[in-house]
């Protein structure tokens, strides 16, 4: 088998240094206030563990998770959105941001916002630590961006590549497999 080759998009320290300072963003919004974070599984997970230790522990901060598929093992968007682990928490009344690791489409993005907001949330924002503007079919802007990328398809801190790569400390853009 092979291993995740190609060029480092951005460095681990790269990348903390960019956490940093979104949480440092998200602690000047809600500071005073009780903060929601929902992590969208299973890119996320990295991510959401790094930016919450990042935000001021003065926050009270509850975390949960939603496991929402739409790529399977392909490396494009096959446009079926499944939930496949829904939130434990009550949403209602609750300040949430959601929690991904790459906005591309937007299509999963649009799908767990209209449920949260459904469900009552007091105020919905969105933290992304990838975006791939021009191509979002979401609505609304992105709160907490951490880096816009071209139109490659990435692995590393998270991502995968049929359940691949997500242990690599860097995010670097797949190679052919």
């Amino acid at each position: 088998m092979k291993t995740a080759v190609g060029t480092v998009l951005y460095s681990h320290e790269d990348i903390q240094r960019r956490i940093a300072e979104l949480g440092k963003e998200i602690s000047s919004d809600y500071a005073g206030r009780e903060l929601t974070v929902i992590g969208i599984l299973k890119g996320s997970f990295v991510f959401v563990a790094d930016l919450i230790r990042q935000i001021n522990s003065e926050i009270p901060i509850e975390v949960d998770f939603m496991s929402v598929s739409s790529y399977g093992d392909s490396t494009c968007s096959s446009g079926t959105i499944r939930v496949e682990k829904d939130t434990e928490l009550q949403i209602a009344g609750r300040d949430i941001i959601i929690v991904e690791d790459i906005v591309d489409t937007g299509l999963t993005l649009r799908h767990v916002y209209n449920i949260l907001s459904e469900r009552g949330a007091k105020t919905l924002r969105v933290a992304t630590l990838l975006e791939k503007p021009g191509q979002c079919q979401h609505p609304r802007r992105l709160d907490y961006v951490g880096f816009q990328i071209a139109n490659h398809f990435v692995v590393g801190y998270g991502l995968d590549h049929a359940q691949r790569y997500r242990n690599l400390r860097e995010i670097r853009i797949l190679d052919e497999i």
